[in-house]
C-alpha cells in the first residue's frame, strides 16, 4: 500500500482528503505545519507528498527547500488557485507537480496516482541495466542517476523523467504534449507552464542550454553532437 504524506494546515480539507485517498487504497498520514512535515517527509517512510505553500512555522517552499537538500521524494504542490509566481517557484525549487487550490480529491488522486505510475515503471525498468550517452551526458534508468563530463547531476524524479524522454529521442523535436504524457503520465492541460519550468531547471543543471534547445510552437530537441 503507497503511503501519501499530507502537509496542510487546513483542518477540513486534509479530513476530506484523507478520508477519499483511504478509500482509494492509499496509506494516508497528515501533520499541519511546515516543522513538523519537514521531519516526517526525512523519515523515508514515504511514497509521495502532497504539500500545502501556505502554512504556520515554516511555509511550503521553506519546506521544500529544506528537504530538497536531502530527498528526491516527489512532492505536489498545492497553491493558491491564480498564484502563478508560487507555482513556478516551487517547481524550480524542485516540485514535481502542484495542484491549484481549492482542488477536488478526484484530481489529487490522479496525479499522486500518476507519480506512483512513474515509480513503479521506474522499478520495472530497475532489471534492465543499460544507460543512455548523448554528448557529454550520460543517464543510466536502472539506478536513475546520471552524468555530465562524469560530474553527477542532481535531478529531482520529473526532471529525471524528461530529460530520459529527450534523450531517448535525441536529434528530434519531442512536443510538450509528449513529454507531459511520457514524462508527467498526464495530458498537457491549457495554460499549464510545469515543462517550461522543468526543461529550465534542468538546463542550469546541466550548465550548458545549448544541449536542449526550444523549438518554437513545436516543442524541445536535445542536440546530438
Amino acid at each position: 500500500m503507497s503511503r501519501v504524506l499530507l502537509v496542510d494546515d487546513d483542518a477540513l480539507l486534509t479530513e476530506l482528503l484523507t478520508e477519499y485517498l483511504t478509500a482509494e487504497g492509499l496509506n494516508v498520514h497528515s501533520v499541519p505545519d511546515g516543522e513538523a512535515g519537514v521531519q516526517e517527509i526525512l523519515s523515508g517512510q514515504y511514497d509521495v507528498v502532497v504539500l500545502d505553500s501556505m502554512m504556520p512555522k515554516m511555509n511550503g517552499l521553506d519546506v521544500l527547500k529544506n528537504v530538497r537538500t536531502q530527498s528526491t521524494i516527489p512532492v505536489i504542490m498545492l497553491t493558491a488557485k491564480g498564484d502563478d509566481i508560487d507555482r513556478i517557484i516551487g517547481l524550480e525549487m524542485g516540485a514535481d507537480d502542484y495542484v491549484p487550490k481549492p482542488c477536488t480529491p478526484r484530481e489529487l488522486l490522479a496525479r499522486i496516482n500518476a507519480i506512483l505510475r512513474r515509480a513503479q515503471n521506474n522499478t520495472e525498468q530497475a532489471n534492465t541495466p543499460n544507460s543512455i550517452s548523448v554528448s557529454d551526458v550520460v543517464l543510466y534508468p536502472a539506478k536513475r542517476q546520471a552524468t555530465i563530463k562524469d560530474t553527477p547531476l542532481e535531478l529531482t524524479s520529473t526532471e529525471f523523467n524528461l530529460l530520459e524522454v529527450l534523450m531517448r529521442h535525441a536529434g528530434q523535436v519531442v512536443s510538450k504534449e509528449t513529454l507531459s504524457l511520457e514524462a508527467l503520465d498526464r495530458k498537457l492541460a491549457k495554460f499549464d507552464r510545469s515543462i517550461d519550468v522543468h526543461i529550465s531547471s534542468i538546463r542550469h543543471k546541466l550548465g550548458d542550454a545549448s544541449l536542449i534547445q526550444t523549438v518554437r510552437g513545436l516543442g524541445y530537441l536535445f542536440v546530438k553532437n
